[in-house]
């Protein structure tokens, strides 16, 4: 990898390979439209050579190696991510536009998720199984699966590299990752620190490329399991392929998720939430509080508070600390979210601030868009209905708490949500009947290494981080043993 031209190879069975075919791609920086890295197009026979030196080194050294070791290289690591978190997070920030302010604290919490899971690493208990019968003894042990396919977005590829890889190795798994083609060079990056901590040739690996490659993976055989984050039409046809091959997935999709806000909320404080849930990281994330439910006695105050405080919002350059948010990480997303900010307008939600790109001073070269709020917005939209991933705000009046369950349940996404209330009642009473994976309450947007996270009906299915995410990437085996002396009948079932 000669990585001071940014030219970077695919990384196989511990060595750095350039790509069989010669074709590479550039990356583009979001900031200003240029390009400053190449990235490698895999082929199908890079892709192959990368689950085949994955296998290797699952049967020949992982599987066998003990979970004390696997943690001690896993604890390297994260103090390696942390060692570089500036450097790391400032790759990021020229790849995909995302503000440093969040992509170095996103590489310090995947340090932090790291460390959590290779304490479980040898902790992977089994148990001892009672039986009817006295003179049989049975135990069902915990196993790895064997060879995992990781497939990331270009919104968060480290983030969401940190949420699979970590629970895949602690559990004795090897990988093979594929990056977004938009955002692939923090993950490229991240295999030197793989390298640089000390695991096995063929622990990790990595291929590069557009479509073709991913569509190489998910079709070539050899995985035991596809960890997929992305979106809808992503998952679908990768669920559609991978059970050719009977090989299951975790798929963490996309969300169009409701904040709600009562009347007795902190309106200080559940404005800010409202704001961190949709114009933190300009919009672009699956968990993203897009549909804000306010009630109706509250709904003047909690949506001026919210245009003004949207109309300061500073746009700038996002490897600039004092950067509030950055661009779309991409053309085809930039057209995409102009599109629906297009269409909102036209069935008549309310524009109250933006609703256009931003083109003035140092952002003329840029993927900006103006963070936009549409009130009065009707659950029937298509601005309140689809995911956007984009700095697009849907406020959406209620009346009762009744009414707001059903606007927020009534969504093909079940991913997140949040509650703003005083009421320890509601709390839990809201928490209880909302149809989504993740329930914030008087917070939004906040993480932890130990709590479970994924959705629920087009948000997809399986989860990731906390003790859940471990047993994805687990597989039982029961034994059975017979310690009596007496002859069977060969054709009676023993129970």
């Amino acid at each position: 990898m000669a990585a001071a031209q940014n030219q970077y190879d695919l990384y196989i069975g511990g060595e750095w390979i350039a790509p069989s075919s010669g074709e590479r791609f550039p990356s583009l920086n979001p900031f200003n439209q240029k390009p400053w890295a190449s990235i490698a197009q895999a082929d199908e026979s890079d892709v192959a050579a990368a689950v085949s030196a994955a296998r290797e080194c699952f049967e020949s050294t992982w599987r066998k190696t003990s979970g004390l070791e696997r943690a001690g290289m896993m604890n390297r690591l994260a103090d390696l991510l942390e060692r570089d978190a500036e450097r790391m997070g400032t790759l990021e920030s020229t790849d995909n536009g995302k503000i440093v302010r969040e992509t170095r604290s996103q590489m310090k919490f995947v340090a932090r998720t790291f460390r959590f899971f290779a304490g479980y690493a040898d902790k992977i208990f089994g148990k001892v199984i009672p039986l009817d019968r006295r003179d049989h003894f049975d135990y069902a042990t915990m196993e790895p699966l064997g060879v995992i396919g990781i497939i990331t977005a270009w919104n968060s590829p480290i983030a969401l590299l940190g949420n699979k890889l970590p629970a895949a190795l602690a559990a004795g798994n090897t990988v093979v990752i594929k990056p977004s083609e938009h955002a692939s060079v923090t993950t490229l990056e991240f295999a030197r620190l793989v390298e640089e901590a000390g695991f096995p040739p063929g622990v990790v690996n990595v291929v590069t490329g557009d479509v073709r490659t991913g569509e190489a993976l998910v079709k070539g055989g050899g995985l035991d399991k596809i960890s997929f984050t992305g979106s809808g039409v992503g998952g679908r046809a990768i669920a559609a392929e991978a059970a050719r091959n009977l090989t299951p997935v975790i798929l963490e999709l996309g969300g169009k998720s409701p904040n709600i806000i009562f009347e007795d909320a902190d309106i200080g404080k559940a404005t800010v939430g409202a704001l961190a849930g949709i114009f933190a990281a300009t919009g672009q994330t699956c968990i993203a509080g897009s549909r804000l439910l306010v009630q109706r006695s509250v709904y003047d105050q909690v949506l001026n508070g919210l245009v003004e405080r949207a109309k300061g919002i500073k746009l700038g350059n996002p490897l600039e600390l004092e950067t509030e948010m950055g661009t779309a990480a991409n053309e085809p997303q930039f057209d995409r979210i102009l599109s629906f900010i297009a269409s909102a307008k036209e069935c008549g939600a309310k524009l109250m601030t933006g609703g256009d790109a931003a083109r003035q001073g140092e952002l003329k070269d840029g993927l900006f868009v103006q963070p936009t709020i549409f009130a009065d917005v009707s659950n029937d939209m298509p601005v309140a209905r689809e995911e956007i991933f984009g700095p697009v705000l849907s406020v959406i009046p209620f009346d009762t708490e009744e009414e707001a369950l059903t606007i927020a349940n009534d969504t093909n996404f079940g991913l997140a949500s949040g509650i703003w209330t005083q009421s320890l009642n509601r709390m839990h009473r809201v928490s209880s009947e909302l149809r989504a994976g993740m329930v914030w309450v008087n917070t939004y947007r906040a993480v932890a290494a130990q709590t479970p996270f994924g959705g629920v009906k087009d948000s997809g299915f399986g989860r990731e981080r906390g003790e859940e995410g471990m047993k994805e990437f687990l597989t039982t085996k029961n034994v059975m043993i017979n310690l009596s002396e007496a002859e069977r009948d060969p054709f009676a079932v023993q129970t």
